[in-house]
């Protein structure tokens, strides 16, 4: 009975692992030919203008060729009647061909040929120019200069109905981000609102890479789907151990796996949104003045809260809780309490406690206020 059960287990885990692995492969393809088919249009809106321009080469060879074939002129003259005939410039003939109808014909003959193929060319250099080609691949150069030179910054990888809140939050708070998503519109928009984004697929090695995440400070994947979550969470974490990940979940099954995956938090919009309806329709304008506290983005409001962590470097360091609140009428905010690296709150420190490497403080004060108690943390 046993080892039936455990038969029925491992064929239901396999059938899982498979089923998860077909829909990553399948979304892969997706993008892979959403990638292909932009880089597809490049390359034939490149080959378009070789053609137009090996076409203008081949029209003024063959009209030089013909020239000293018919004509015996030489290779100077030649040329120049060749090229001032396409060109439609209009200057006097090299040599005159009023008396020889095989001269005129040939004229005529490079007239319509030139003529045609001139404006063969300037349709499509005109087409590849509109269309944005060049604009966008210079564009996205520019972008990828951009990303490089970041370093302390975060990536949010899906930018959906949850990803733009995310951002815009980010924007808010003024923090450098990079979206990645696979949706060729949502990277416009993000392009539009001024962001650092790229197309392609979070849970590929190289496209972290691209986006910096061996530098990056965070990471935030807020994808549909929680295996595709769990795929990202993996690769980041195999690229930077050190890096902090923050993940979406939409079934209470998959935060267990997206924790094994390397998530340092969890967190789902369903449970979020449930907990504050409930808060807000219990304690409404509580929710309200901490909304603002946080956020800080109601100019009414003169305080807000931050966070900041103790550095092993950092002057704090082995100091006392006492010391710092005597620094508190220096700089004006508020130690409420200190977070240890072992995740447990001290809402109401004593004086005596020593600040350790690690610990993170919570503070309260204007922005003026916070910004000297930030200077003293990483002096």
């Amino acid at each position: 009975m046993n080892n039936g059960l455990l038969s029925i287990s491992w064929i239901a885990a396999n059938a899982t692992e498979t089923i998860i692995s077909s829909m990553a492969n399948t979304s892969r393809r997706a993008l892979a030919n959403r990638l292909g088919a932009d880089a597809s249009r490049f390359q034939s809106a490149l080959r378009r203008v070789l053609r137009a321009a090996l076409l203008l080469g081949a029209v003024t060879i063959i009209g030089t060729l013909g020239y000293m074939l018919l004509m015996g002129w030489n290779l100077l003259d030649a040329l120049y009647m060749t090229v001032i005939t396409v060109g439609t410039v209009g200057y006097e003939e090299v040599h005159d061909l009023s008396n020889d109808p095989a001269g005129r014909l040939w004229t005529i003959v490079l007239i319509i040929g030139g003529v045609a193929s001139l404006a063969y060319a300037a349709g499509t250099i005109g087409e590849f120019i509109i269309e944005g080609t060049v604009r966008g691949y210079f564009h996205r150069s520019r972008m990828e200069a951009a990303i490089d030179k970041l370093s302390g910054h975060y990536i949010l990888c899906g930018y959906g109905r949850v990803g733009r809140e995310i951002a815009d939050e980010f924007a808010a708070e003024g923090v450098d981000f990079v979206v990645v998503d696979h949706e060729e519109s949502n990277i416009d928009e993000c392009l539009e609102k001024g962001f650092l984004a790229l197309l392609g697929d979070a849970s590929e090695d190289e496209l972290l890479e691209r986006v910096g995440v061996r530098q990056a400070k965070g990471l935030v994947t807020a994808l549909d789907s929680d295996a595709a979550n769990v795929f990202v969470v993996i690769s980041a974490r195999e690229v930077n151990p050190d890096l902090y990940i923050v993940s979406r979940v939409e079934a209470d099954t998959s935060v267990r796996k997206l924790e094994i995956a390397g998530a340092d938090r969890t967190l789902s919009p369903y449970a979020v949104g449930g907990r504050r309806l409930a808060r807000m329709t219990i304690h409404p304008f509580i929710v309200d003045y901490l909304d603002m506290i946080t956020s800080g983005s109601d100019e009414n409001v003169r305080f807000r809260l931050e966070e900041f962590e103790v550095g092993v470097d950092s002057p704090l360091v082995e100091r006392t809780v006492g010391q710092l609140k005597a620094a508190e009428l220096e700089t004006g905010a508020r130690l409420l309490a200190i977070r240890h690296k072992d995740r447990r709150f001290n809402t109401n420190p004593s004086p005596k406690e020593a600040i350790l490497p690690g610990d993170v403080l919570i503070v309260l004060g204007t922005r003026e206020q916070v910004t000297r108690i930030e200077r003293l943390v990483g002096e």
